[in-house]
């Protein structure tokens, strides 16, 4: 969703390598690339002047210092890198500060109302919100207080069912009684949490902002969180504008920002309107709701990734010390297809691979050449995986039938290995997945490939001491055309070929013969010293 604004930021960056300083023209001409990129993302066009503005003058008035001493080391710094520290303090303060927090009822129960346009996501981001609150020991009630659109009661209740959380309406009344019912259903069912699903309009009217005004009114809603669709771009900001005009509302929520939305609205909002970007709304599933960081957001724009953000996506879906001990075990070449099966259902729950890598620095200079993010592919491995037995899984070798060729080579009788696939396994996994044979080979390859590069990671200083980014992934391509009898060998792949005993030559036994000989001249010069 970043690209759109990413790129202009990344073109001024190019712009200014190799400049000895900072000044005014070539400072003019890098804003040129980050303002054109701005306003292609909506950015509302005040917002962009006054942004670029700020960064202009902290750019042209400040003293870049190259060198600083950080402990016993000392850091150089380059004139674009600190124009991009200037960026990056800048779009923090246009979208921050952080303010997540939610305003609690002293007596009773806190009520939420959720305002926004139709199609703006509110109902799913109702279930969202709720579970990220039941998460927090609280107890929501969900309000199905969207009488109009057809089946909104319906998708409350389904959404209700999937969380476990009760679902509040009443046939036949109003938003605004239903709302009110609500709360007093809430005191019975001690239920600290009541978040209000209220109707939207195709466009903002009195008749709509009426009925808001009155649940307010009679429910004193302590909180009112605008949803937003971040993909209408300028229009989102216009329409914050008008609902904080009328409602006083305390926050907006992003929604669909894993979508072709371009950035716009996430830089605007908040200088427009005065009010904050509480959370961020990625993803279809109901845990996919974001506390917004303003660093983090800026970061990923800036192409320096959020390893904060992902850090928290990751805790979330993983246990710390059995994440440790499959580190270390991958380090040391000891996983198999069973364990790379488990990685692959983790990132799934982390979210999509585009915004996962959008948030690693190591990717901060975009994805090499070639390579696709789809999280269909990970479905798909998922299948060919699950087609393969448990003993298959545990001992990818099981895949590989090894033998020996008889060669002659500068005159002598010589051994060499040969490793093919088994194929009638091959064929088995093809069928029971829906997949073709070379798609199977093809990732037989690729985890053989894995495993050896984590293996030849395990074994610098320390496991992780020198791992230095895309080292590795040069290592992949390097290793790429290595044939699969080399690649079955590393990390334990050489247990199948443990029961194998080439035949021996007569070379073999001459040698064994020498062998015997010398070791029997060597026991009797030690009896006669003795």
């Amino acid at each position: 969703m970043l690209e759109t604004i990413s790129r202009g930021f990344k073109a001024a960056k190019e712009r200014l390598t190799g400049v000895a300083e900072l000044t005014p023209d070539n400072i003019e001409e890098a804003l040129h690339d980050v303002r054109m990129s701005l306003l292609e993302a909506d950015v509302e066009f005040k917002v962009t002047k006054r942004f670029l503005d700020r960064v202009k003058e902290k750019a042209v008035g400040t003293a870049v210092q190259l060198r600083a001493k950080a402990g016993d080391r000392y850091l150089t710094a380059t004139p674009e890198q600190h124009f991009i520290k200037i960026c990056q303090d800048e779009l923090t303060a246009l979208m921050g500060p952080v303010d997540t927090d939610l305003q609690y009822a002293k007596r009773g129960p806190t009520a939420i109302m959720m305002v926004g346009l139709q199609g703006s996501g509110k109902t799913t981001t109702v279930g969202k919100l709720a579970r990220y609150l039941e998460k927090k020991k609280k107890r929501p009630l969900l309000v199905a207080a969207d009488i109009y659109r057809p089946a909104a009661i319906d998708q409350l209740q389904v959404l209700g069912e999937q969380l476990g959380l009760p679902v509040f309406t009443v046939p036949g009344a109003t938003p605004p009684e239903i709302c009110e019912a609500a709360v007093k259903e809430a005191l019975i069912k001690n239920r600290d949490i009541v978040i209000f699903d209220t109707a939207g309009r195709l466009a903002i009217d009195e008749p709509l902002m009426q009925e808001l005004e009155q649940i307010k009114a009679r429910t004193e809603t302590e909180n009112i969180f605008l949803v937003v669709d971040a993909m209408i771009g300028q229009d989102a900001v216009n329409t914050a504008k008008t609902f904080n005009d009328r409602l006083a509302i305390d926050g907006i929520i992003l929604t669909k920002l894993d979508g072709d939305a371009r950035g716009g609205a996430a830089l605007s909002i908040k200088e427009v309107t005065g009010k904050p970007i509480k959370f961020l709304g990625i993803g279809e599933s109901l845990d996919k709701l974001e506390e917004f960081r303003p660093e983090g957001l800026a970061g990923r724009i800036l192409g320096m990734g959020d390893i904060v953000g992902l850090m928290k996506d990751f805790e979330e879906v993983v246990d710390a010390e059995q994440a440790e001990e499959d580190a270390v075990r991958m380090l040391k070449g000891k996983f198999d297809m069973q364990d790379f099966l488990d990685q692959i259902g983790v990132i799934q729950k982390m979210g999509s691979l585009k915004d996962l890598f959008e948030k690693m620095p190591f990717f901060s200079g975009g994805l090499p050449e070639g390579v696709v993010l789809d999280d269909k592919e990970l479905v798909k491995i998922h299948a060919m995986i699950s087609s393969m037995t448990h003993d298959e899984r545990r001992f990818p070798e099981r895949f590989v039938v090894t033998s020996w060729q008889e060669i002659v080579e500068g005159g002598r009788l010589k051994k060499r290995r040969l490793a093919d696939y088994h194929q009638d396994r091959i064929q088995r996994v093809a069928k029971g997945s829906g997949r073709k044979e070379h798609e199977i080979k093809e990732l037989l390859h690729k985890f053989a490939t894995m495993r050896q590069m984590m293996l030849s990671m395990g074994q610098q200083t320390g496991l992780l001491g020198k791992v230095p980014g895309f080292r590795e992934i040069a290592q992949m391509r390097k290793m790429a055309g290595v044939d699969i009898s080399q690649i079955m060998q590393a990390a334990g792949m050489e247990r199948a070929e443990r029961h194998f005993v080439p035949p021996r030559t007569n070379a073999d036994r001459n040698k064994e013969k020498r062998k015997r000989k010398e070791a029997r001249k060597q026991r009797k010069k030690s009896k006669k010293r003795r």
